[in-house]
């Protein structure tokens, strides 16, 4: 009698994923969110390529030519200058983008680590420095930077830090509620028995799991700090010339309007496009990363 037995791998239906792997899932099932992702993508390539593929020089201008409408020359029209629009958008969204980033950078690295030790810390230290948050809220950030631009000049690094060291606010709140809520987890408590510095355990074991809310709230601030570049070049305090942005564009655009309305209409669609972009990002990051919406 001939036995034949076969043998048969039982694999588990269902492997596990991490938790980025998990939000990248929801997140490419968000067809807005991944429209941001690619609009923002789009621009940064753009920025970063706009000397090679820019259709004219920056400063390139042609008097006579003077305030054109958009042509097969010049598809987005030139100024009163007779400049490339189209290359001038180019070359704003650098500089806009440039303070989105720079400045949202600075709010993050005051912002997390501000949180995470008075998070960590707690007790009269966390007191005192969360009071000190409390007062710099009450004051008025427009004036703050209205000043740090008259007294110590318009300088476009200034601005970057200026901006940074009034956004980071909620960020340090934001962060100090998610460690005040990982401090006593098991983790934690392992690092301690290892015999690792408090300072080794924020930076090693805290502060990465807090990352989440973290990257939602900086796709947040971006928008909102490249809004404030915007009205401070509008009122004149902030990028200034030969430098553009899409600020000042916009500034130039509201003089002419009347006149030449296609000299607001196309850096306003390009600072309106790039703030939803950002904003559907943060949106669909912010349901990505939720432990709510994980599956079990």
């Amino acid at each position: 009698m001939n036995n034949s037995s076969s043998e048969t791998t039982v694999m588990p239906d269902d492997q596990g994923t991490s938790l980025w792997q998990d939000a990248w899932i929801k997140l490419s099932k968000n067809r807005l969110a991944l429209f941001g992702l690619a609009v923002l993508v789009t621009l940064i390539l753009v920025s970063l390529l706009t000397p090679l593929i820019a259709p004219y020089g920056y400063e390139e201008q042609n008097l006579d030519m003077g305030a054109t409408a958009p042509s097969l020359q010049h598809w987005l029209g030139t100024d009163i200058f007779g400049r490339d629009m189209l290359t001038r958008i180019m070359y704003g969204g650098r500089v806009s983008l440039m303070v989105g980033f720079i400045a949202t950078a600075v709010a993050l690295v005051i912002g997390i680590l501000w949180g995470a030790t008075a998070g960590f810390f707690g007790g009269r230290l966390d007191a005192v420095m969360m009071r000190i948050v409390d007062v710099l809220y009450a004051l008025p950030f427009m004036i703050f930077i209205i000043l740090l631009m008259v007294v110590f000049g318009r300088n476009i690094l200034l601005l970057f830090l200026a901006i940074g060291a009034v956004e980071w606010l909620t960020m340090a709140r934001i962060v100090r509620s998610q460690v005040m809520s990982l401090r006593n987890q098991e983790f934690v408590e392992a690092a301690h028995s290892l015999g690792l510095s408090q300072w080794t355990i924020i930076r090693r074991h805290i502060i990465p799991n807090t990352l989440g809310p973290v990257i939602v709230y900086t796709t947040l601030t971006i928008p909102s700090v490249m809004l404030l570049e915007a009205f401070l070049s509008f009122l004149g305090l902030g990028i200034q010339p030969p430098e553009s942005s899409w600020g000042l564009l916009i500034n130039y655009g509201v003089e002419t309007m009347e006149e030449f309305p296609w000299l607001l209409i196309f850096p306003g669609i390009a600072l309106s496009l790039t703030l939803f972009a950002l904003n559907f990002l943060g949106d669909g990051l912010r349901d990505a990363l939720d432990p709510r919406t994980s599956k079990d």
